[in-house]
């Protein structure tokens, strides 16, 4: 039998998540879209073509300033491939893009705090940059499958044509419409499922499992993040719910890491691609980040 007090504090939690984060999604979605006005998809693939050092670098900004969903990540990836980019350059953008547009900074911030999210930032962007670098002096390129060097027969449409709109600021706000119809359905399900999870879970239960005193806690929330799918947009609400329940902030990120960074469907996509070498150090690179940045976190701070 539900308490009444725990619907109560699930709706108002529901409903307060549901406006402040769909306006900051809308918000930051349209100020990428003016960016990636001004930064097309060829240039930054002749910027990461450099063979600088400071290549690494600037991948790593650029995944941080183009939030592409996994229907979308792996058909650029593709055509940075086939451009010849850099090997190293292209592995840190594909580990910065899911885990460092500012969709998810900027979900972060609001939901965490600025110190948290800028740790976040830091840690992320880090180990993006030494893994691509490491992968590359490694000589993983080798295992990019010969195929994905080809030229495809017709340009995908992986998130569908748009109309042409009446000038560029509404095309910008069409896109960002139809990203925000996309991950409504994951932004609106963490919400809900977070906003549960506040009004009725035990707060002795997440404690036990999961508080800051079990040592097991972050690895294996940074394990389950992967097969349980939860888009970032969903998750950092779930993942605040959980906090205010007692988990350990050192599991969250782990969490968020683990499920922002790598997802079941990322991976078949990747299999395309690459072989089951760089698959398994890609995984092996994400767990560990999680891992890592977990422990520290409950270190620092």
């Amino acid at each position: 039998m539900f308490d009444q007090t725990s619907v109560y504090n699930t709706l108002n939690m529901f409903a307060f998540l549901a406006i402040e984060l769909s306006i900051l999604f809308l918000v930051i979605s349209y100020i990428v879209g003016i960016l990636q006005e001004y930064i097309p998809p060829a240039k930054i693939q002749n910027i990461l073509s450099s063979k600088n050092g400071k290549g690494y670098i600037v991948a790593g900004f650029l995944g941080a300033i183009t939030p592409f969903c996994s229907c979308s990540t792996i058909p650029f990836l593709k055509g940075l491939i086939r451009a010849q980019a850099g090997f190293g350059t292209m592995m840190v953008f594909l580990f910065a893009s899911p885990l460092l547009n500012p969709i998810i900074i900027g979900l972060f911030t609001v939901t965490f705090g600025w110190k948290v999210a800028l740790f976040y930032f830091v840690m992320a962007m880090s180990v993006s940059v030494l893994a691509g670098y490491l992968l590359e002096k490694l000589g993983f390129e080798k295992h990019i499958k010969a195929e994905a060097y080809l030229e495809p027969k017709t340009a995908p449409k992986c998130c569908g044509s748009k109309p042409k709109p009446v000038n560029k600021w509404s095309k910008i706000w069409k896109s960002t419409w139809t990203d925000f119809k996309k991950v409504l359905p994951y932004l609106f399900g963490g919400i809900a499922i977070g906003s549960m999870i506040y009004g009725f879970m035990p707060a002795e239960f997440v404690a036990k499992f999961a508080s800051s005193d079990n040592p097991f806690a972050i690895p294996v929330a940074a394990v389950i993040g992967i097969p349980l799918y939860i888009r970032a947009e969903a998750v950092i609400p779930l993942s605040a719910a959980l906090a205010a329940k007692g988990m350990g902030l050192g599991a969250v990120m782990a969490l968020i890491i683990g499920s922002a960074g790598a997802s079941l469907t990322e991976v078949v996509l990747l299999k395309s691609i690459f072989k089951n070498q760089i698959i398994m150090a890609f995984l092996f690179i994400v767990i560990a980040m999680a891992i890592s940045a977990g422990y520290l976190y409950s270190l620092v701070f």
